[in-house]
């Protein structure tokens, strides 16, 4: 389970200390790519691997504009001996990062968000939304 929130900087090489708890989680190798959402997600291999299997069995119609979306902006990344994985600039430019980030995991994978942004998200009133969402779903 990859949980938890953190904050970092972005290094002047464009580059990210994933938190060690995330790194144990996510393991040696994570696939990162444009969320639906504003920010980057980063995907431990086997997560990855099922994320891209459900796409890939839609049909092609359904598809394509999809896997355009995600398969366009994937890269591969393997954090170094201080745990640190560059961001790519499409990825930055998408996202919003500058500087600040917020880390959050989210279950299968985390997200990496700008810290202005994340905070807008948190904070944009959705709570009752997700309860709403919870009760219908039974819980």
């Amino acid at each position: 389970m990859i949980s938890g929130e953190y904050k970092h900087n972005i290094d002047t090489k464009n580059r990210l200390i994933l938190p060690v708890k995330l790194r144990e989680a996510l393991g040696d190798n994570v696939i990162m790519t444009k969320s639906v959402d504003r920010c980057i997600a980063l995907y431990p291999s086997d997560s990855w691997a099922v994320f891209t299997d459900k796409i890939n069995a839609l049909p092609e119609m359904q598809s394509r504009k999809i896997k355009r979306y995600i398969y366009s902006s994937a890269v591969e990344a393997e954090p170094d001996s201080q745990g640190r994985i560059l961001l790519p600039l499409n990825l930055r430019v998408f996202a919003g990062i500058d500087k600040n980030v917020t880390v959050v995991g989210v279950g299968d994978h985390a997200e990496i968000w700008d810290d202005e942004l994340w905070n807008e998200e948190v904070n944009s009133g959705e709570g009752d939304d997700i309860a709403g969402q919870l009760i219908n779903l039974g819980f």
